[in-house]
C-alpha cells in the first residue's frame, strides 16, 4: 500500500463491494438463508472496521531511542511494513471467512442455475 489513507480506502472499497453483492443476493434471490447472509455482512463490516482502526497504530519510539536518524527511519519503515502486511492478511482472512458463510447460504439449486447461465 502507498500509505495509510490509501490502505483505508482500499479496505473500504473491498468491504463495500462484498456487502453490496451480499445485500443484492439477500433481497433478490429466493430461498437464501438470510440470517447467514446477515452474519456474513456483519463479519465483513467488522473486518473493515478492525482494519481501519488497526491502521491508526503508530510507531511508538522517537529518534532519540536510536543511534541515528538512519537507524530510526529503517526501524520505522520496517514496523509499518510488517503492520500493514498483518492488517491486510487479517482483513483478507475475515472477508474470505464471510464469503464462505455467504456461499453456504445460497441454495444448491440457485448455484446450479447460475452455472448453467454462465456456461450459456
Amino acid at each position: 500500500m502507498a500509505n495509510k489513507r490509501e490502505f483505508k480506502k482500499y479496505v473500504e472499497a473491498i468491504g463495500a463491494s462484498a456487502c453490496e453483492a451480499m445485500m443484492s443476493t439477500y433481497y433478490n434471490v429466493d430461498g437464501v438463508d438470510r440470517n447467514a447472509i446477515a452474519k456474513a455482512i456483519e463479519q465483513v463490516l467488522g473486518a473493515v472496521g478492525a482494519a481501519q482502526s488497526n491502521a491508526n497504530v503508530t510507531f511508538d519510539k522517537g529518534v532519540k531511542a536510536f543511534v541515528d536518524i538512519k537507524e530510526y527511519s529503517a526501524e520505522k519503515k520496517g514496523f509499518y511494513k510488517k503492520l500493514f502486511v498483518k492488517i491486510n492478511d487479517d482483513f483478507s482472512k475475515e472477508v474470505e471467512a464471510a464469503l464462505k458463510i455467504f456461499n453456504a447460504a445460497i441454495p444448491q439449486a440457485v448455484k446450479e442455475q447460475n452455472k448453467k447461465e454462465i456456461a450459456g
